[in-house]
C-alpha cells in the first residue's frame, strides 16, 4: 500500500516537474518573441509649405493735440473721417472699416509727466482696416501719402504694426502632415538598412505643432508653415 503511495506521489512530482519545464519553456519563447517586437525606432519627418497671407490687419492710427478737450475730438472726428473716405477710395467696403476707441491723455493729471510746454490733451485714435485682400492693401499702402497732405501723420510701431495673417491651415493640413510622415519612413528604412533590420510596421505616431512665421522680415505676407511628426517603427531580423 505505502509503495503504490509512494509511486503515485513521485509521478505526480514528474508531472509537476515536467509541466513546469514545459510552461517555462513556453514563456521563454514568448518572452524572446516580446523581446524581438520591442526592438523600434523613433524617427522625425519635417514638411515645410510657402504660403501667401490671406487676410491683413491694418492699423491707422495718428496722434491729435490740443489744450481744449471738445475741439480735440472734434478734430479726431474729422481726421478719422478722412481716413475712412481714403480707404474706400482705395476700394475697401465699409464693413471691413472700424474705429479704434480714442486713449486721451491729460498731462496735467500725471504726476510724473513734465507739464512746460505742449498741449494739455494728447489723444490717440485712428481706424482699424480688416481686409481678405492682401494685395489692395499693398497697394493703398503705395498712397498712405495722401493722408499726410491732409495733415494725418499715421504712426507705425509694434502696437500700431500691420499683421499678415494666413487662415487656411485646415486646408493644408492633410498634405503636411502626409509628406512628413513620408519624410519619416525614408529616414526609419535608411536606418533598418544600414542596421540590416527590416522595418515593420508603426508602434505609434504623433504630430507636432504646425507653427506660421514670416519667411523673413521683408515680406512679412509670405509665411512658411511648418510641422514635424514623430514616428515609431518595430524593427525585425
Amino acid at each position: 500500500m505505502q509503495q503504490k503511495e509512494s509511486q503515485k506521489g513521485w509521478m505526480s512530482a514528474a508531472i509537476i516537474g515536467l509541466a513546469l519545464c514545459l510552461s517555462a519553456w513556453i514563456l521563454k519563447g514568448a518572452a524572446l518573441s516580446v523581446k524581438n517586437m520591442e526592438r523600434t525606432v523613433v524617427v522625425k519627418g519635417l514638411a515645410e509649405q510657402e504660403v501667401h497671407a490671406d487676410t491683413v490687419i491694418w492699423p491707422l492710427v495718428f496722434r491729435e493735440g490740443d489744450n481744449d478737450l471738445v475741439t480735440l475730438i472734434e478734430r479726431v472726428e474729422s481726421k478719422n473721417q478722412a481716413i475712412k473716405a481714403f480707404l474706400l477710395l482705395q476700394g475697401f467696403a465699409i464693413e471691413e472699416i472700424s474705429s479704434l476707441t480714442p486713449s486721451i491723455t491729460d498731462k496735467l493729471a500725471q504726476e510724473y509727466v513734465s507739464q512746460e510746454g505742449g498741449f494739455r490733451y494728447i489723444a490717440k485714435a485712428g481706424l482699424t482696416l480688416y481686409s481678405t485682400s492682401p494685395e489692395k492693401v499693398k497697394l493703398a499702402l503705395k498712397e498712405v501719402g495722401t493722408l499726410a497732405k491732409q495733415g494725418i501723420a499715421i504712426t507705425e510701431n509694434y502696437d500700431n504694426r500691420i499683421e499678415y495673417l494666413y487662415t487656411d491651415l485646415n486646408g493644408i493640413k492633410p498634405e503636411m502632415v502626409q509628406q512628413a510622415t513620408k519624410e519619416a519612413r525614408q529616414v526609419a528604412e535608411k536606418f533598418a538598412l544600414d542596421s540590416e533590420s527590416k522595418l515593420g510596421k508603426i508602434k505609434q505616431a504623433s504630430q507636432g505643432q504646425f507653427s506660421i512665421r514670416d519667411r523673413d522680415s521683408n515680406t512679412p505676407e509670405i509665411k512658411i508653415v511648418r510641422v514635424v511628426t514623430s514616428v515609431e517603427y518595430y524593427l525585425s531580423d
